[in-house]
């Protein structure tokens, strides 16, 4: 079977706990993003850094009422068995959560591309989006080449985590010329692929997407 979804609402409840097998523990709590502007409802994640207006990348096939939705990151505060308390805490961002409702999620499903078949999938498999900078992010169709500054190492997106000191975020950014959102944060341990849930209330209609950036071992949080 493909990789199964964890429970992503125990992973953004702040002070949920996990254990890794060489000791190290790790206590979440959620981070704000501000909130994305979706003027179309079609979603895209990606690593800004590698694929923003390249055009490579396509929304989801699961698209939403367009609108302003809330953007949040659930981040671990990792500590090493035996290690003291430091004033420079060592912290991952777990998972980024794109949240379209406020409602309980009841069901997980990959988030797919065009073309992309679940059944096509092996144990464990799952389909995400490659990470090559250490960076995930949440943007609108509409945004793709809506950052004409973010070139190589200047721009908006840059600056964002430039002057944080590469803080994990969420971090809001506008251009000054078009107008356009994108969310974006580190990604977990670094490089690698990542996989996008899309998450379902009760009736049937989207209320988040997640992205898990695997910091949580996968039997962390009980599957759903």
């Amino acid at each position: 079977m493909p990789m199964s979804p964890r429970d992503y609402t125990w992973l953004f409840t702040p002070g949920s706990t996990f254990s890794h097998s060489s000791g190290t523990t790790g206590v979440t709590h959620v981070a704000d993003g501000g909130e994305l502007d979706l003027p179309t409802g079609r979603v895209v994640a990606c690593d800004p850094f590698v694929y923003l207006g390249t055009g490579d990348i396509e929304p989801f096939t699961v698209t939403v009422a367009p609108g302003r939705y809330r953007v949040e990151a659930a981040v671990a505060t990792l500590t090493r068995a035996g290690e003291a308390p430091s004033d420079h805490p060592h912290r991952r961002v777990a998972a980024a959560r794109l949240v379209i409702r406020d409602e309980p999620t009841v069901t997980w499903e990959l988030a797919l591309l065009p073309g992309q078949d679940p059944a096509d999938l092996g144990d464990d498999e799952f389909y995400g989006y490659g990470v090559d900078a250490g960076t995930g992010c949440f943007y609108d169709a509409a945004a793709e080449q809506g950052f004409p500054e973010a070139q190589e190492d200047e721009g908006p997106l840059w600056d964002a985590f430039e002057d944080s000191d590469w803080s994990g975020g969420p971090h809001l950014i506008r251009s000054p010329g078009t107008g356009h959102t994108l969310a974006a944060f580190t990604s977990g341990w670094g490089d690698g692929a990542y996989p996008t849930w899309t998450g379902r209330g009760a009736d049937g209609e989207v209320t988040c997407f997640v992205t898990d950036f695997l910091v949580a071992p996968a039997e962390a949080g009980a599957p759903v």
